[in-house]
C-alpha cells in the first residue's frame, strides 16, 4: 500500500491537492482513501491531508504514522513541532519539498539519510500562490510511477471543474512542469508494508504525579496566557499599514482583529503585533481608506533584513 502525507499551511490547497492525487490514482486502477485534518482552522495553520492508494481493499484508517511519501508545501513548517513533518518516517520514506535550498542542505539540517527532492519556489507572486498544491500534485505522481500524464490531467479537470478553464489550464500547465522536473526521480517511492493488528505494539505508559489545582489550573484557566504563543508563525502573508493613507479611524482595524493584535496608541495611530498576528486579512478588508496592504512573509523577511542592514551600517 501506499502511504502519502500531505503538510502545507491552511489557504494553500492541500486539501485539493489530496483530492487530485486520489482521483489520479482511482483513474489508474487503484482502491482509494484520500481526507484532509485540520488543526486551527484557519489562513497560514498547519494542514494535513492523507492519501492511501492498494489494489486491494483498505481496512486502515485515520492518520497515516508510517508515510511512504511526505510532501511538504511550505518549508517553514518543518521546524515547527505542531506541523509534525517528520513524525513516523522510516528507512524508505521520501520527502518531497517546495524549497529554495538545496537538498543537500535539507539533509544537513535534518539530519536523515532519507530521500529528498526539492522543487524550487518559482514565484512570490501571490497569484501564483495557489498553484502549490497542482504543482506538488505533479511532481508525487511522478515520483511514484504510477501516474500517467493523462490520468493526472484528468484528476484536475475533475477536482476542478467548477473554477472554469483559465483556472484548470494553469493548474495543468503548473503539474506537467513539476511532473517533468522530477523525472530522473521517477519511481523512487516504495509501497510501505502491511500493518496488521497482530504486530500491534500499545504505546508505553508515562505516570504524571498528581498536581494541586492551583498548580495546574493555571496552565488552562488563568488569563492573559495566550501572549505567551507567538501566534504569529502560522502568517504567510503580512499586513502592512500605510500611515499616509491612514486616516487614523482607530475602532476600525482594532474592532474587526479578532486576535486583538492591533493596538492604538494616543495619537489614534494603530499598531499591528507581528508576534501575534496570524494573517487572516480581516484588518485588509475591513479599512475604509484602504491604508493597509498585503505582502508576502518571504517579501517581509527581506524588507526587515535590508531595515536591520541600513541601521547597523
Amino acid at each position: 500500500m501506499y502511504r502519502i502525507r500531505f503538510h502545507g499551511r491552511g489557504g494553500q490547497g492541500m486539501k485539493t491537492a489530496s483530492r487530485i492525487l486520489g482521483t489520479a490514482l482511482f483513474l489508474e486502477g487503484y482502491e482509494i482513501q484520500d481526507a484532509p485534518r485540520y488543526g486551527a482552522e484557519r489562513r497560514g495553520a498547519p494542514i494535513f491531508a492523507y492519501v492511501r492508494a492498494d489494489k486491494k481493499t483498505i481496512n486502515e484508517r485515520g492518520i497515516i504514522t508510517r508515510p511512504d511519501l511526505i510532501i511538504v508545501a511550505d518549508d517553514s513548517l518543518i521546524p515547527v513541532p505542531a506541523a509534525g513533518v517528520l513524525a513516523g518516517i522510516v528507512e524508505h520514506t521520501v520527502l518531497l519539498i517546495n524549497s529554495d535550498e538545496s537538498e543537500q542542505t535539507w539533509q544537513h539540517r535534518l539530519n536523515i539519510r532519507n530521500k529528498i527532492i526539492t522543487l524550487p519556489v518559482e514565484t512570490e507572486d501571490r497569484a501564483e500562490l495557489r498553484f502549490i498544491g497542482a504543482t506538488c500534485t505533479g511532481a508525487a505522481s511522478r515520483l511514484l510511477g504510477i501516474i500517467s500524464l493523462a490520468s493526472l490531467e484528468q484528476a484536475i479537470k475533475d477536482e476542478l471543474a467548477e473554477l472554469g478553464p483559465q483556472i484548470i489550464d494553469k493548474n495543468i500547465h503548473k503539474a506537467k512542469q513539476a511532473y517533468e522536473k522530477v523525472a530522473p526521480n521517477e519511481n523512487c517511492v516504495s509501497q510501505g508494508s502491511e500493518i496488521t493488528a497482530g504486530k500491534y505494539l500499545p504505546p508505553d505508559w508515562i505516570d504524571l504525579p498528581f498536581e494541586a489545582a492551583h498548580i495546574s489550573a493555571p496552565n488552562v484557566w488563568a488569563s492573559a496566557t495566550s501572549m505567551k504563543v507567538n501566534t504569529g508563525v502560522w502568517r504567510t502573508l503580512r499586513p502592512i499599514i500605510d500611515y499616509e493613507r491612514c486616516n487614523k479611524c482607530w475602532w476600525v482595524c482594532s474592532t474587526f482583529c479578532p486576535d486583538s493584535a492591533i493596538t492604538v496608541d494616543e495619537s489614534g495611530q494603530p499598531h499591528i503585533d507581528y508576534d501575534h498576528c496570524k494573517g487572516c486579512m480581516i484588518c485588509v478588508a475591513q479599512c475604509p481608506p484602504h491604508a493597509i496592504e498585503t505582502i508576502s512573509e518571504q517579501e517581509a523577511a527581506a524588507q526587515d533584513k535590508l531595515k536591520e542592514e541600513e541601521t547597523t551600517s
